[in-house]
C-alpha cells in the first residue's frame, strides 16, 4: 500500500514537473517572439527613416542641379 502510494505520488510529481517545464518553455518562446518582433519593428523603422532621408536628399540634389542648369542657360 505504501509503495503504491509512493508510486502514485511520484507519477503525479513527474506530470507536474512536465507541465511546469512545458509552461516555462512556452513562456520562453513567447518572450523570444516578442523580442524578435520588437527588433524587426526597430529595423523596419530605421530602414524607412533612411529611405526617406535618401529620397529627400535626392530630390534636393535634383532641384539644385535644375537650378544650376537654369542659371547657366541650359534650361529655359
Amino acid at each position: 500500500m505504501v509503495v503504491q502510494l509512493y508510486v502514485l505520488l511520484g507519477t503525479r510529481g513527474r506530470g507536474a514537473r512536465r507541465k511546469a517545464a512545458s509552461a516555462l518553455g512556452q513562456a520562453t518562446q513567447d518572450a523570444v517572439s516578442q523580442i524578435t518582433d520588437a527588433g524587426q519593428k526597430a529595423v523596419d523603422k530605421a530602414c524607412k527613416t533612411a529611405q526617406d532621408g535618401v529620397e529627400k536628399a535626392a530630390g534636393q540634389a535634383a532641384e539644385a542641379v535644375s537650378g544650376f542648369g537654369k542659371r547657366c542657360g541650359f534650361k529655359k
